[in-house]
């Protein structure tokens, strides 16, 4: 059965800050799931229509929706030195590395620590922040994270 974190282990190893220049997280791959605040946001940034947004960035099944992958890249918008819409990017990318499985799984946090180069280092995040964050990921995505799930 896998470790959960508690509060004891949290304060040991709930360190983060993202690194300068670093865009390990958005190397891995993976989908980069997005609502459609998420899609209104980054659709406003970068002047187009939500819809518009969509069309051309989004790919959408019954009950998800997701950025699109771009043949022989990992993200439409991802640049040399960070994301280009940074101040407008999704809930899921803003949260990293607060994800649910990997504030209530120590192997989770551990595991994304061996490509992370930001976790472990910075101030002390406190675990009640770390929880918000998690939740403000499993309330922009419930089809991830359903009743029971973290």
């Amino acid at each position: 059965m896998p470790r959960v974190v508690d509060a004891s282990a949290a304060n040991r190893a709930l360190r983060f800050e993202c690194q300068p220049g670093c865009t390990a997280c958005c190397e891995q791959k993976g989908f980069v799931y997005v609502n459609d605040a998420d899609i209104a946001r980054a659709a406003e940034f970068l002047s187009m229509t939500p819809r518009e947004f969509e069309k051309r960035y989004v790919y959408r099944t019954r009950h998800r929706a997701r950025l699109r992958v771009p043949r022989g890249k990992n993200c439409h918008f991802l640049r040399e030195g960070g994301c280009s819409i940074h101040p407008a990017k999704p809930i899921q990318c803003r949260t990293f590395p607060f994800w649910p499985e990997m504030i209530r799984l120590w192997s989770e946090w551990k595991k994304t620590a061996g490509y992370c180069p930001g976790i472990g280092t910075g101030p002390l995040v406190q675990l009640e922040v770390a929880r918000r964050e998690a939740n403000d990921m499993r309330e922009a995505h419930p089809a991830l994270y359903g009743a029971g799930r973290e």
